[in-house]
């Protein structure tokens, strides 16, 4: 099994990046809820997090536990979102960018270096590097997963008790065969995706 590493950080800290802050998002998929972004700052010269891997590859339990040794052992770290108006606003990618470049504005300094999950962002508006599997590979994006996917997570699961019958609690908003019933019984909510297709069809017939 693939475990993220400190290679790439290790390289930048001896550039002189002190502040090497790596970011990734959660929530690109589903039907329902808000994107959420991580950027998480690790301590140059720390050991890597042991047991620390990409969020979808861990239960609930193991995040949980990872969640509170990332925000233990990083310098900093932030949590930022975009709404489920402004991912219909503006597309999934551009609203992806929004809750990255607010994650990164919450932290108390501006990074020496941005390591972001997959392709490169120019709606990110602030220079960094892209690493394809990134949350696989490297120590600082695989934190800002587990922290991202940590906070979603948890507010699907208050939202589904406002909203019961969706399955939220179980399938974060995902298309699954039950939310899809759900929705096709119930219609959407406002915390609907209402330009993703299964929403959309039910506007549209």
């Amino acid at each position: 099994m693939i475990r993220p590493t400190l290679k790439r950080e290790r390289v930048l800290w001896a550039e002189g990046c002190r502040h090497v802050a790596g970011v990734d998002e959660v929530g690109r998929g589903p039907l329902a809820g808000p994107v959420v972004a991580a950027a998480v700052v690790l301590l140059p010269g720390c050991k890597p997090i042991r047991g620390l891997r990409d969020s979808k590859l861990l239960s609930g339990k193991q995040r949980k536990v990872l969640a509170v040794e990332v925000q233990k052992r990083a310098v900093a770290w932030a949590v930022a979102a975009a709404s489920v108006r402004e991912i219909d606003r503006f597309n999934i990618l551009r609203a992806t960018a929004l809750a990255m470049r607010r994650a990164l504005a919450r932290l108390p300094f501006v990074p020496d270096r941005i390591l972001i999950d997959g392709l490169a962002m120019p709606d990110l508006g602030s220079e960094h590097e892209a690493m394809v599997d990134g949350d696989a590979h490297c120590q600082s994006i695989a934190a800002a997963s587990v922290i991202a996917k940590e906070v979603r997570d948890l507010l699907m699961v208050r939202l589904a008790r406002r909203h019961p019958g969706f399955g939220w609690e179980g399938n974060k908003g995902y298309a699954t065969a039950d939310h899809l019933e759900a929705l096709d019984r119930a219609g959407p909510t406002k915390h609907h995706r209402t330009t993703f297709y299964p929403v959309l069809q039910l506007k549209l017939f």
